[in-house]
């Protein structure tokens, strides 16, 4: 598309940490017009209004200007109340990780879109690190993977737990690599600093034999978001912060396997997740093709990281330590 006339009018609902990012891109981006920011808080409204020179809402239904996409950036619980609205006005959306909080809500969302023609993508960013998708195209069957993704506690996304804040990320890089679902979930966890769980483990066994083994938590000192992929006569280890990536891998040769190996480190292209997410999302608007993560993935994702949580909570009970029980409990 070029020119003013051709860019698709857009609208940001949620104008917190994430939707100002979401709203500063569309605002850079040559296919966009930013209409509208909305949130509840018309202070946090006003503030991103004036920086992007949108107008400022705090309810969809305010809009009376034409938008045809929107980003959701509200809390996960208010997800599916705000997609609904927004798809009865025949928006586009991009919804930001978790899709939903509930299976049931994911499904009212996608069928609410796929009854209109809608595109509904959802925000998992990690797809668009350049480290993982250079460094994944070289392993193509994995045979185990292992993730670390560490954060610093900060009061910010504490509506959901530890499994739909940060480890979800890395369970959608899972299902992306390999066939799903899982035949069999194992997880354990904890709550620290909340009465939901800040800390939990995860093991994953698919249908080729296939083994992931996943930890997050939100109560480290430093980040880490860090994955290695094992696979026949290979290896790639990616720091999806530092956007790098070591891969080795066998060459045919001597018989002593040391011999042979082979190893290469490189920086990822340089890219901006974000950026390339919503340039993605406008060209399925525009009817280039279904997003890089539609719907149907998110959900698959979500139920995944349900039922890692269900069966972390199980193993707390088992404990006599379940969520709410403990000195953060309100």
């Amino acid at each position: 598309m070029n020119g003013s006339a051709k860019r698709i009018p857009v609208a940001v609902i949620g104008c917190g940490h994430l939707g100002t990012f979401h709203a500063r891109l569309y605002t850079a981006h040559p296919d966009a017009s930013l209409v509208a920011v909305v949130d509840v808080l018309e202070d946090r409204a006003r503030a991103l209004a004036q920086e992007t020179g949108a107008r400022a809402a705090s309810d969809i239904s305010e809009i009376e200007e034409p938008v045809r996409a929107v980003s959701i950036a509200t809390p996960t619980s208010t997800h599916m109340d705000v997609a609904l609205a927004c798809l009865d006005r025949g928006c586009h959306l991009l919804v930001e990780k978790p899709i939903t909080a509930t299976e049931e809500e994911a499904r009212r969302m996608i069928a609410a879109a796929q009854a209109r023609g809608l595109v509904v993508a959802v925000g998992h960013t990690e797809r668009f690190n350049p480290s993982f998708r250079e460094a994944a195209a070289a392993i193509r069957r994995p045979r185990f993977i292992e993730a670390h993704r560490l954060a610093p506690f900060v009061p910010r996304s504490l509506d959901v737990d530890v499994v739909l804040d940060l480890m979800i990320h890395d369970l959608d890089l899972v299902l992306a690599m390999v066939p799903g679902p899982p035949v069999q979930v194992d997880a354990s966890g904890v709550g620290v600093l909340t009465p939901r769980e800040d800390i939990a483990n995860a093991r994953l066994l698919f249908p080729d034999g296939t083994v992931a083994n996943l930890t997050a938590s939100r109560i480290s000192r430093e980040k880490m978001r860090k994955i290695r992929i094992f696979g026949d006569g290979q290896y790639v280890s990616i720091d999806l912060l530092a956007r790098r990536f070591q891969r080795a891998w066998l060459v045919d040769g001597s018989p002593d396997p040391l011999e042979r190996i082979r190893w290469e480190a490189r920086e990822a292209a340089d890219a901006n997740p974000l950026a390339d997410e919503i340039d993605d999302f406008l060209k399925s608007v525009s009817g280039a093709g279904p997003p890089r993560v539609p719907a149907a993935e998110g959900l698959a994702v979500l139920r995944l990281a349900l039922e890692v949580r269900r069966r972390v909570r199980d193993s707390l009970i088992s404990t006599g330590s379940a969520p709410g029980e403990g000195p953060c409990a309100s």
